[in-house]
């Protein structure tokens, strides 16, 4: 005869939150669920031996909190076989997986775990990370995540923390649609002058981030670094967020990272060398193209970000040459001259 175990006799005070198990608990769970998922009708002191076997000693206690857990929280389909001694699932299909994602989604969100760490710096991170972590627990369990967590590497970009009481403000400007207030250091400023400005969006950009907002002192959109912002306010003042307030939209097509320039230009720049490769690997622009020469290769396309492609250009040093337009030409050969007399100089 089948009946609910012992743990539907004994008294619970309160459900538990699936936050109330630490993420250091929840491969065990998993690792639960895929036992009594297999039919071997394990119970708690099964259980126990088999975590005491793989990962040290494991309570019986534990366990019995472990399923509690399994069924308050993950509402599984659990009951307790008096002949097999063990649980078992009424509905044969049911696993915790399942509630969340498959097995190739569970394993993408493993891989990004690797990718969070371009946002180590944030104070999203942590909260970011156990996240994934708790959602992930499968693959820890089972052992399937150490293929792929010293295989699959995201190097680390040069960045700089954002203070909690930068960060906090903003968000819940952004959530709220409210005015922000605070002092600012641009990078041609001698000092910090007030500004007042409607958030807009959050920017991240080789490593740091930024805020788009529009500056009520210029009645215009603008860049704001959060590493140049201090003493910030979050007002009580509403604003409408206007239609066409996406970056994405106002940036002109092109990804030279986050700049954004008033005037609109058409550039034709050669690249030869190594830098054919490296240019032909990616998409610079929406509407570019690409054209072989006897000697590499011509880029045309149209962007605002004039500072951005200069910089682009003259990182590519001797392998490449703007053609047009004629503002960028004159910029590079005025570049080269200084470097030259840097050069001689030395």
């Amino acid at each position: 005869m089948r009946y609910r175990g012992i743990m539907d006799n004994m008294k619970t005070e309160k459900k538990p939150s699936r936050l109330s198990v630490p993420k250091a608990g929840l491969p065990r769970i998993y690792r639960i669920d895929a036992e009594i998922a297999s039919g071997r009708y394990p119970n708690t002191r099964t259980l126990a031996e088999m975590f005491q076997n793989d990962w040290g000693k494991v309570s019986i206690s534990t366990i019995v909190r472990d399923i509690d857990f399994l069924r308050d929280t993950f509402r599984a389909p659990l009951e307790y076989d008096a002949f097999h001694r063990g649980y078992y699932y009424t509905d044969k299909t049911f696993r915790i997986p399942a509630g969340f994602a498959g097995a190739e989604e569970l394993l993408a969100l493993g891989m990004a775990k690797n990718i969070l760490t371009l946002y180590q710096d944030t104070p999203i991170y942590e909260a970011a990370n156990n996240l994934l972590n708790s959602i992930s627990a499968p693959l820890s369990a089972d052992g399937n995540s150490e293929w792929f967590e010293n295989r699959i590497v995201v190097p680390q970009l040069p960045s700089s923390p954002i203070p909690q009481d930068i960060w906090d403000p903003i968000t819940s400007a952004l959530k709220e649609n409210l005015i922000l207030s605070f002092d600012y250091q641009g990078a041609y400023d001698d000092d910090y002058i007030s500004r007042r400005v409607r958030p807009y969006q959050l920017l991240f950009d080789n490593g740091l981030w930024y805020l788009f907002a529009y500056a009520e002192y210029k009645k215009e959109t603008r860049i704001y670094s959060l590493l140049r912002i201090k003493n910030i306010t979050l007002t009580n003042e509403k604003f409408s967020l206007p239609a066409n307030f996406d970056y994405r939209k106002i940036n002109s097509g092109s990804y030279f990272g986050v700049f954004m320039g008033q005037e609109k230009h058409f550039f034709r720049i050669a690249f030869y060398g190594y830098s054919i490769a490296v240019i032909k690997d990616r998409k610079w622009a929406e509407d570019q193209k690409i054209l072989d020469t006897e000697d590499g290769i011509e880029i045309t396309f149209s962007s605002t970000q004039y500072e951005k492609v200069l910089e682009w250009v003259l990182s590519r040093g001797c392998y490449a040459q703007p053609l047009e337009p004629e503002v960028l030409v004159k910029s590079w050969r005025d570049n080269i001259k200084e470097m030259q007399k840097l050069a001689r100089a030395k």
